[in-house]
């Protein structure tokens, strides 16, 4: 069996693997939506010698099965966001303290000790909606900074930018974690000046606003906050990890997460760095779930690992690509 300590504890790129293919192992033998997918491929233990050969399971699945690999109960369901009738995603959890511990350890990882900050979320979307894995994570982190001026925020915009000025006053080191048209919203309101605060965009405009490029909206946020980079936070209902960007939009993933990109025309194969493709995740903290998942993202992975979102794909892009429409 596959342990916690194993997954948060790899060091190097060949543990990596080892772990992965462990994984893959585990996963094939016990889940049984992403055995049947493997075995539609022809696909076996036997045929995987690198993570490049391991399948990756659409992500469209999570809507339409669930997908476990563990048969203990369910302790908490995480469901994406979606439109009025739409089918929503749901990640099926067992293992709640494996979601904890990845997301307290992704943080440190990058940021180092939560307790350092004031961690104020402007999620009003996320807030408005039961199931959100978003918020689950920002709650715990709230409670870990053991700040009593860390709290969320709804439309009471003005009650923010007091406390973000108070905080600024006292040199006080802050994290402002906020949806992307929440942060506008803000900065329409008011000219703030940041010399103390981390800003990170978790993305989406969720239907409140028009949808701009990531480069237009670091530039008018970093106008409004007065500040040289807005960091991002790349996460999804369907992982149990994050990866963050600290400027630039280019991310980095923990040394249990990898990104891999496919080819658009041929799902099955993956591409060599610098190359734009389908985003394929590995989440090692995925153990009871999937750890491999295909996205419907369009990206870049460059030869350090780190990676950058380009756009996504449109039912259109999916051509010649019936295994991801299965």
């Amino acid at each position: 069996m596959i342990s916690n300590t194993e997954i948060f504890n790899i060091k190097t790129s060949q543990e990596f693997e080892e772990l992965a293919l462990k994984t893959f192992i585990f996963q094939f033998e016990n889940n049984s939506v992403y055995r049947s997918f493997c075995d539609l491929l022809y696909k076996n233990p036997s045929d995987i010698t690198s993570i490049k050969d391991i399948p990756f399971l659409p992500i469209q699945f999570f809507k339409s099965h669930e997908v476990l690999s563990s048969k203990s109960g369910i302790e908490k369901t995480f469901a994406s966001s979606g439109t009025t009738g739409s089918i929503t995603s749901k990640h099926f959890v067992n293992d709640i303290n494996l979601y904890e511990e990845s997301f307290r350890k992704g943080f440190h990882h990058f940021y180092g000790n939560i307790e350092d900050y004031v961690v104020l979320a402007l999620l009003p979307s996320y807030l408005e909606r039961d199931g959100s894995s978003l918020i689950y994570m920002v709650d715990d982190l709230i409670k870990k900074s053991k700040h009593p001026e860390s709290g969320f925020y709804l439309n009471n915009l003005g009650e923010l930018a007091t406390t973000l000025n108070r905080l600024e006053n006292k040199k006080q080191k802050t994290l402002l974690i906020g949806v992307s048209f929440a942060l506008l919203d803000l900065v329409e309101e008011f000219q703030l000046n940041l010399n103390h605060t981390i800003v990170m965009e978790t993305g989406g405009m969720k239907g409140r606003r028009k949808e701009i490029i990531r480069q237009e909206l670091h530039e008018i946020l970093k106008s409004g906050f007065s500040i040289d980079s807005i960091h991002s936070e790349y996460g999804m209902t369907e992982l149990l990890s994050q990866a963050y960007s600290k400027g630039n939009g280019v991310f980095e993933c923990p040394p249990w997460m990898k990104i891999l990109t496919r080819d658009t025309e041929d799902a099955l194969s993956i591409q060599q760095p610098n190359q734009t493709g389908g985003i394929n995740i590995i989440d090692l903290a995925n153990l009871n779930s999937c750890a491999f998942i295909a996205t419907q993202d369009l990206g870049k992975v460059y030869k350090n690992e780190a990676f950058e979102i380009i756009g996504r794909f449109d039912n259109s892009d999916i051509r010649g690509c019936n295994l991801m429409a299965l």
